[in-house]
């Protein structure tokens, strides 16, 4: 049974079975998707030995194991479903873990979610400790701010007042200052 449910496994990558039966079956396949990951005749021919199924060994040598080389093992998982009908059974669904593609995808948008949370307490924390230091500094920013006004405001007049701007230039709109501007002068 557990060979036949393994080779279904492999082939169509998720099963629908009971969970005490899943819990044999990753027991039983975990080892044959581990003697997968080098692919030599022996190994072959070991899982060839308890499959019995050419087509899921060559599915599992060929598809299979490029994918889970790198994964240090838990090669399955039990996704439970809930109870079964007729007699009250607890039902799962066991899968393949790195061919289930919905999973693949909510996984990495769970980690950006989870990045844009962190990253978000952390502007907070940032934003807040200027907040508090424009408040101890905003009388000199204000006197600064006063003295560049009257400092601009001369510059103007003289400008307005000088013979050639009036020639060629009839009115003179003031420009709306910048705070460059004022740290400049």
């Amino acid at each position: 049974m557990l060979a036949n449910m393994t080779c279904s496994l492999i082939l169509h990558k998720r099963i629908t079975t009971t969970v005490a039966k899943a819990k044999a079956l990753k027991i039983y396949a975990e080892p044959l998707i581990t003697k997968s990951k080098s692919d030599t005749t022996h190994n072959r021919r070991t899982v060839f030995s308890k499959l019995k199924s050419k087509t899921a060994v060559t599915e599992l040598f060929r598809e299979v194991s490029p994918r889970i080389a790198d994964r240090p093992g838990g090669y399955l998982r039990i996704l439970k479903t809930g109870l079964r009908l007729g007699d009250s059974a607890d039902m799962c669904i066991i899968e393949l873990v790195d061919f289930n593609e919905a999973m693949l995808g909510a996984n990495e948008e769970k980690k950006a979610a989870a990045s844009r949370r962190r990253r978000g307490g952390a502007k907070k924390a940032v934003e807040a400790a200027p907040v508090a230091v424009k408040t101890k500094t905003t009388a000199k920013a204000k006197a600064q701010a006063v003295e560049a006004e009257e400092v601009v405001e001369e510059v103007v007049e003289e400008v307005v007042e000088a013979p050639e701007v009036q020639a060629e230039a009839p009115a003179v709109e003031e420009a709306p200052e910048s705070t460059e501007e004022k740290k400049e002068e």
